[in-house]
C-alpha cells in the first residue's frame, strides 16, 4: 500500500500543471525518485536543454557531477540508487537584462518556482526515507536543506560539518565554474576523495 501512495504521488507531481499560467513553455516537471534511493541531488530546476531533453543533468554539469561523485551513466540513473529532486521540477524561463547595453538580453534562468516547492517537497521527501547523504547545489536548496543559505566557497568549506549530518554544498557543475575550481583546489585534493569513498560505500559501487 505505501508504494502505491508513492506512485499515485509520483504521477501526480509528473502531470502537474499547477504553474501552466506564468511558465514559459508548458510544463514538463522532471525528477528521478523512488523509496529505495540513498542519494539524494537536490538541484534548483531544469534548464532549458534539461526541458528540451527530458533528462536532468544530461550535459557538460551532469558529466561533471557524476566524476566528482565517481559513478557511471548507468550508476547515476538508477532511480533506486539516486534520487533527483530540485526545488522547481519545471525550467521557470530566462531572466532578462532591463536596463543598460544589454537591455532585453538573456542573462540566466529565473530563480525555481516557489509554487513546486510549497505544494510536492514535503511530501516528495517524506517518501525517501532511505537517504543517507543530501547533495545540495545552489543557494535556494541551501536555504531548504541547511535552514541558511551563503557564500558558496563558505558552505563547501564546512564540507566536514554538513557531511557528519549526511548533507554536502557543492558547487554548481557547470563550466561556468571552472574559474571558481582553479581558484580553490583544495574541493577537488581534499572534498572529492572523501565525497567518492562515501557515495561507493553508500551506494555499494566500486570506488575509482
Amino acid at each position: 500500500m505505501a508504494y502505491d501512495a508513492f506512485l499515485v504521488l509520483k504521477d501526480a507531481m509528473l502531470s502537474c500543471r499547477h504553474c501552466a499560467d506564468v511558465l514559459p513553455y508548458p510544463p514538463k516537471p522532471i525528477l528521478q525518485i523512488h523509496p529505495n534511493a540513498k542519494l539524494l541531488i537536490a538541484g534548483q530546476a531544469p534548464g532549458k536543454k534539461t526541458h528540451d531533453i527530458g533528462r536532468p543533468f544530461d550535459d557538460l554539469s551532469g558529466d561533471r557531477l557524476r566524476g566528482w561523485l565517481g559513478l557511471s551513466e548507468d550508476e547515476f540513473y538508477d532511480e533506486q540508487q539516486v534520487a533527483i529532486v530540485p526545488m522547481g521540477f519545471c525550467f521557470p524561463g530566462n531572466s532578462v537584462h532591463k536596463s543598460g547595453p544589454s537591455a532585453g538580453k538573456k542573462s540566466g534562468d529565473l530563480p525555481p518556482r516557489p509554487e513546486c516547492s510549497i505544494k510536492w517537497r514535503e511530501a516528495a521527501l517524506n517518501q525517501l526515507t532511505n537517504i543517507k547523504l543530501t547533495i545540495v547545489l545552489g543557494a535556494y536548496a541551501q536555504a531548504y536543506h541547511l535552514g541558511q543559505s551563503g557564500n558558496v566557497t563558505e558552505q563547501v568549506k564546512q564540507w566536514q560539518y554538513w557531511l557528519e549530518q549526511g548533507k554536502l554544498v557543492l558547487p554548481h557543475p557547470s563550466p561556468r565554474n571552472n574559474r571558481w575550481l582553479k581558484q580553490n583546489p583544495w574541493f577537488e585534493t581534499e572534498v572529492l576523495p572523501e565525497l567518492k569513498a562515501r557515495v561507493s560505500r553508500l551506494l555499494q559501487v566500486p570506488s575509482s
